[in-house]
């Protein structure tokens, strides 16, 4: 069972970090089977079709997210603080991490090339943009009642230049690879929400 268990992670970081650099749609079985070294018959042992491979990448991708991304929120005890740790968590845990994403954002990259193909899985993918959104909103919005930011700050406005300048700088990134630009980009933001503070 545990060499079962091995072979499908197998094929799952391995899609993992083929979806990320060609999407899913240019990525085929054959892709998958070279990649982790695996027979047709042995892919199908553990997936009937590359949607269910899909499927389990995402989650893959959702908890590698997690991991990286959320790491020390916890010990912060400033929301705002969260917002800030946040970003420099996705631009050195997440967005550098070459090696298991080396396309960049998988989320920026499938969402782009699932919209219009599959819709399905589009939604799939959107509904972590609109969590992420709505955790840095409430960070935000605990940061504001407790004095953190000025009071005329308009969160909502601020929650959407944050993420949109996430996924800006997940693009720049995923496309010329410069750490430089990425640090240029998060520094940005960063340099933004503390212009913010009361």
């Amino acid at each position: 069972m545990e060499n079962l268990m091995s072979l499908r992670d197998r094929v799952v970081q391995k899609s993992l970090r083929l979806f990320s650099k060609k999407g899913l749609l240019s990525t085929s079985i054959s892709d998958i089977m070279r990649e982790a070294n695996i027979s047709k018959g042995g892919l199908y042992n553990h997936f009937k079709c590359k949607d269910e491979i899909f499927l389990a990448v995402l989650s893959e991708a959702r908890k590698a997210w997690r991991e990286r991304n959320l790491t020390g929120l916890d010990g912060i005890e400033k929301p705002v603080e969260k917002v800030k740790r946040l970003l420099e968590n996705y631009r050195d845990r997440y967005l550098k991490d070459t090696e298991t994403f080396p396309g960049g954002c998988i989320f920026v990259t499938l969402s782009v090339e699932l919209d219009d193909q599959r819709p399905d899985f589009s939604r799939e993918l959107n509904e972590g943009f609109v969590r992420l959104k709505a955790m840095i909103k409430r960070y935000l919005d605990e940061g504001k009642e407790r004095g953190e930011l000025k009071e005329d700050v308009k969160t909502e406005a601020v929650t959407e230049v944050i993420f949109s300048g996430m996924l800006g700088a997940s693009v720049i990134y995923g496309t010329g690879k410069s750490a430089e630009n990425l640090d240029r980009c998060i520094n940005s933001l960063i340099d933004y929400l503390e212009s913010l503070k009361a």
